[in-house]
């Protein structure tokens, strides 16, 4: 599947990386054209044992690409997740700042091309995925998507061993078509037997 990962701090780059590994073709997206510079020198911005042999493999092997371009990427993807940042809100009342995912939601949004399934990844609070679902449909009424859940349960230092071996997979979604999309792309732990959670 042609899979599409906005943010390249830890959670996207562990990601697309694994995903690229399951046989997937992965763009990882930054506005951060220093990082992406590192990333296609081969230089890894984050420690996490192992990743840079498998960025390497999978960068060989055609699998795994990054870019600064949102607009080529989002082009015919079949999912597009977002790992970007959500701080902790600067008003200090522990709430997330959605300010990059609603931004990044918008910009996606103008390049959606057939049917695309939009995954928060990001650590997010209930009700996001409605909010950024309104936001696309506000730029582009006429796109054809869905949004998801999917969030994340890494270590820092084990990411990689706790996303190919999970004990379950957690994804949140309204339609069936979203639903066997993300089956799809997590069909290589499926056959490990790894169940997939998919609460309505």
């Amino acid at each position: 599947m042609n899979i599409i990962m906005i943010g390249t701090g830890y959670v996207g780059l562990v990601t697309g990386t694994c995903f690229a590994e399951f046989g997937h073709h992965i763009t990882c997206v930054d506005e951060l054209t220093d990082k992406i510079d590192q990333l296609n020198a081969g230089r890894i911005p984050i420690y996490e044992p192992g990743l840079d042999t498998l960025v390497a493999k999978n960068r060989e092997e055609g699998r795994l690409q990054f870019t600064t371009d949102i607009a080529g990427a989002v082009a015919g993807a079949d999912a597009v997740f977002l790992a970007v940042g959500t701080p902790t809100s600067r008003r200090g009342d522990g709430y997330a700042d959605l300010t990059y995912i609603y931004e990044a939601s918008k910009e996606l949004a103008l390049h959606l091309q057939g049917y695309t399934v939009i995954v928060d990844k990001s650590t997010v609070p209930v009700g996001t995925a409605r909010q950024v679902a309104r936001r696309i449909k506000e730029v582009n009424p006429e796109a054809d998507f869905d949004v998801a859940s999917n969030p994340e349960f890494l270590r820092e230092g084990a990411a990689i061993s706790d996303f190919m071996r999970p004990d379950r997979v957690v994804i949140g979604v309204e339609s069936e078509r979203a639903e066997q999309v993300l089956r799809d792309i997590y069909k290589p732990l499926y056959l490990q037997e790894t169940p997939l959670s998919v609460p309505r």
